[in-house]
């Protein structure tokens, strides 16, 4: 599921370093590379597939070479070269780029709003009504130190809670496929759940909303696809193309009735011809993302600069906005 592998934030850096970077696809000299390599996700439909098929990419074409786990496992890959772009939760890019990766964000891809969001719940007659309710209570979410982690930080905090008190509040991994049946159970008091997995919590009863990242900080770009900077010195017209052309994607996602995209999307699942369920497709309403284009701003990536410096994970001034993103390349951003 798409929430699984975006807030999956335990990097395991492999070493990375600037010198592990991978070389361009660049044709030749002064030559710019017309095919990217790419990761998909096995039962979905990625925006710049979308954009491919819509037929926004021109001539830059994608070459699909495998699928992917995790955001981070993605962007990690795109900044060793094994591909050329890659896409990731924004605390991930802020904690790779902190590591030295010469990488930047060039369009955000998902988000959260009314109809994307992860959600915190409850049972229906839970005695858990408040942030001080949660003290001693557990709290099962797909990974720790991602972005479920930071909503349930930022929700206490904002609630009054001090860092010891917080401290009381046991956040615990749980697979998102097992979340809601760990909460019926009472195995865990609270559960997060997004897209089909929340859907289909709701239509079954018994759970309710405690707060969600949409209602914590509205509507907001949460993950970015990302280019080495190597790359984007290389080849800034491909580059261009694509990200105008993902922009583009993102525009008609948001214009076009939900059953469309969906039927667009199960199409292109179908002919591409690897076996996949389009079962999880059917349940998209929105790709969240909250700019126009997919333009990027700088509190999206401040919010887990922060995050991660409060938590000693990267040091106060070691990752500068400036370094972390740009727009231009991205046409509807202007």
């Amino acid at each position: 599921m798409t929430t699984t592998r975006r807030n999956f934030l335990g990097l395991t850096l492999l070493g990375l370093t600037t010198a592990t970077v991978g070389c361009s696809t660049a044709a030749g000299a002064g030559q710019e590379t017309k095919t990217l390599r790419y990761q998909g996700w096995a039962g979905d439909v990625t925006l710049p597939e979308l954009a491919a098929d819509l037929g926004y990419l021109g001539d830059v074409k994608l070459e699909w070479v495998g699928n992917t786990t995790s955001g981070p496992q993605d962007i990690q890959s795109a900044a060793t070269g094994q591909v050329d772009f890659g896409g990731a939760f924004n605390g991930a890019v802020v904690k790779l780029k902190a590591a030295g990766a010469p990488i930047r964000s060039v369009i955000g891809y998902y988000g959260s709003d009314a109809q994307a969001y992860s959600g915190f719940y409850v049972l229906e007659d839970s005695p858990i009504r408040t942030a001080r309710d949660l003290i001693g209570k557990k709290v099962g979410m797909n990974t720790l130190g991602a972005h479920h982690e930071a909503m349930l930080g930022i929700y206490l905090k904002r609630n009054g809670l001090s860092q010891d008190e917080a401290k009381k509040v046991e956040a615990t991994v749980v697979p998102p496929v097992n979340t809601e049946q760990a909460v019926r159970q009472k195995q865990i008091d609270v559960g997060v759940l997004g897209g089909i997995l929340r859907d289909k919590a709701l239509e079954k009863g018994g759970v309710r909303k405690l707060f969600s990242d949409f209602d914590l900080l509205g509507a907001f770009t949460a993950g970015t696809y990302v280019f080495t900077e190597k790359f984007l010195r290389d080849n800034p017209n491909t580059v261009r193309t694509f990200v105008s052309g993902v922009a583009k994607a993102i525009e008609w996602g948001r214009t076009t009735p939900s059953e469309q995209v969906v039927a667009r999307k199960v199409e292109i699942l179908a002919k591409r011809g690897r076996n996949e369920d389009p079962g999880a497709l059917k349940y998209w309403k929105s790709t969240g993302v909250a700019e126009k284009g997919g333009k990027i701003l700088d509190r999206e990536l401040q919010v887990w600069v922060d995050w991660l410096t409060e938590r000693g994970e990267i040091k106060a001034g070691q990752v500068k906005l400036s370094d972390l993103y740009t727009n231009e390349y991205n046409e509807l951003a202007k």
